[in-house]
């Protein structure tokens, strides 16, 4: 007689036995209230896999005494869904009903705008207590109306007190381990493995035991663990929400000067099998917001770096990478040129389409020129320095300034010659042997 898996065996059925989310579940916690009180809501139930979603719903159901239903995203369309809720609408309106039906959801993210609309109707009229269960941002999934009739609740991985406590109950209480000899010498890579999933730790131990013939005995330690598992798939969704929380991190480590945390989440993108292109287009960005003008050459060699990813690929792209990443980190910082634009974007968004000043204009016909276009231009180049004083912003705001120099050597630079032209002397007469009109008519494309 085949034996269901070890974590279905282990799965608890009382809020006493669960373990982890004490935030939740403990003394006080919003959840453990919800059960004394007997008045469950709608909620949604947010962590990674393995850290209690399912099993707490039905232990809520199970406590309330309440109906429970569940679909799954990933195989229930509306038809499924809206059966479900006529049965719900029925057991409600019965006399010896004595709470609301729950409708757990497992994967609510998966379900589609139609889907989620089929729910609200429902939720609304508290026909039916909806228990969502997701591993991604519901703000991002979850339709607004819904979110907005549910309280969203975050479950954490289960930490190594957790783990030591599930596996000292798994060894002791499940009936076909507790009959084997088990020998616990090390837990580091066991631990490691199960990454604060509570049904991957479960997994291992099912496969220890069962790759461990009867008459011997299982040894937990961290080469057994290792040679059993071959590898360590690192728990990375491209398109999910670790996918931003780590490029936000790495990103993050680059901003703050941080090679040793730049290299890390680096780390954790290459073994997770990210895009090399997509790190590649961010460290573009990063060199242009994070470093700007304290070192224009970040932009050059991060371009550089995607361009030479995008010839070799993975592996060996890494490499390059790695050096980027470092270089960045460890530049100098200035993000003046990044907040100067959004300085300018908020000035044309207040002041609107403010004309440009005449003696900036291109005049390349005769009816310009009589216009005005390009009168009183003065062109830098044939100037002292090449650099005269001359209005660029249009009339209104000729006065406002948009970048502002950073604290570091190199713009410290720019700042000092900004200041001297600040109150410069009187313009000189251009140095140049010709005064010529840069205003072409025959050449319209040449605009100075």
């Amino acid at each position: 007689m085949s034996l269901p898996p070890l974590a279905e065996r282990l799965r608890p059925s009382t809020l006493d036995s669960y373990i982890g989310q004490r935030h939740l579940v403990g003394p006080g916690g919003v959840i453990a209230r919800m059960i004394e009180t007997g008045n469950v809501g709608s909620f949604i139930l947010w962590g990674p896999p393995g850290v209690g979603k399912t099993t707490l719903a039905q232990i809520i159901a199970a406590s309330v005494e309440a109906p429970f239903f569940t679909l799954s995203a990933v195989t229930s369309g509306v038809k499924e869904v809206r059966e479900v809720l006529d049965s719900c609408r029925k057991l409600s309106a019965g006399l010896f009903a004595k709470a609301r039906p729950i409708l757990f959801i497992d994967e609510i993210h998966r379900f589609n705008k139609s889907q989620q609309d089929s729910l609200l109707g429902a939720v609304e009229r508290g026909t039916v207590t909806l228990i969502g269960a997701t591993t991604e941002n519901p703000s991002f999934e979850v339709i607004r109306p819904l979110l907005s009739r549910c309280q969203v609740y975050t479950l954490k991985p289960l930490d190594a007190a957790d783990l030591e406590t599930l596996l000292q109950r798994a060894i002791s209480t499940d009936k076909v381990l507790s009959a084997r000899t088990i020998e616990i010498k090390e837990r580091k890579a066991l631990f490691r493995y199960a990454g604060g999933d509570a049904r991957k730790l479960l997994n291992i131990l099912d496969l220890l035991e069962q790759s461990t013939p009867e008459s011997e005995t299982i040894v937990i330690d961290d080469a057994t663990v290792a040679s059993r598992l071959q590898e360590n798939p690192a728990a990375y969704d491209r398109d999910g929400e670790m996918h931003y929380d780590i490029i936000s991190a790495f990103i993050k480590s680059v901003r703050g000067s941080d090679p040793d945390g730049a290299v890390y989440w680096l780390a954790r993108m290459v073994e997770g099998g990210e895009d090399p292109l997509f790190i590649a287009r961010r460290l573009i960005i990063s060199a242009s917001e994070d470093i700007g003008m304290a070192n224009p050459n970040a932009l050059l060699l991060a371009n550089a770096a995607f361009d030479a990813v995008h010839k070799i690929g993975w592996p060996e792209a890494r490499i390059t990478l790695a050096q980027c990443a470092v270089y960045l980190a460890t530049s100098p910082k200035s993000n003046t040129s990044y907040m100067a634009l959004n300085q300018a974007q908020e000035a044309v968004r207040r002041t609107g389409d403010l004309p440009v000043p005449l003696h900036l204009r291109n005049a390349p016909t005769k009816l310009m020129k009589g216009l005005g276009y390009g009168q009183g231009y003065k062109y830098a180049h044939d100037y002292e320095g090449n650099w005269v004083e001359q209005q660029y912003l249009p009339d209104g705001i000729a006065t406002e300034r948009f970048y502002i120099p950073g604290d570091n050597p190199a713009e410290r630079r720019i700042a000092a010659v900004m200041a001297s032209r600040a109150n410069p002397a009187p313009a000189s007469e251009p140095t140049s042997e010709s005064s010529s009109d840069h205003t072409s008519e025959s050449s319209p494309e040449i605009d100075k």
